[in-house]
C-alpha cells in the first residue's frame, strides 16, 4: 500500500478509532490522514466516527487482510 499514516493493524477495538481520534486532533482541518486496520468491526466503526465526529471518510479499500482508509479532519473545534 501507498504511504500509511497510522497503522492499527493488531489492534482491537476501541483502539483503531481511539487512535485515529488522537492523530486527527493532531492535524488541521482539512487534513487527511490514511489508515491501516485488520479488525473486522473497524469497517463499521470507522465510518461511524467519522459521521458522528464531523471527518469525512473519503474512501475505503478491502485488501484482503486489512482495510485501508482515508479520512480529511473536519472544521469543527478540537474535542476536549
Amino acid at each position: 500500500m501507498d504511504d500509511v499514516d497510522l497503522d492499527a493493524r493488531g489492534l482491537i477495538c476501541p483502539l483503531p478509532v481511539l487512535r485515529l481520534r488522537k492523530r486527527l486532533l493532531a492535524m488541521p482541518p482539512g487534513g487527511v490522514l490514511t489508515m491501516l486496520a485488520d479488525d473486522p468491526v473497524a469497517a463499521i466503526d470507522i465510518p461511524h466516527f467519522c459521521h458522528e465526529a464531523g471527518h469525512a471518510l473519503l474512501e475505503t479499500r478491502d485488501l484482503g487482510d486489512a482495510r485501508w482508509f482515508a479520512v480529511r479532519r473536519g472544521d469543527q473545534a478540537p474535542e476536549g
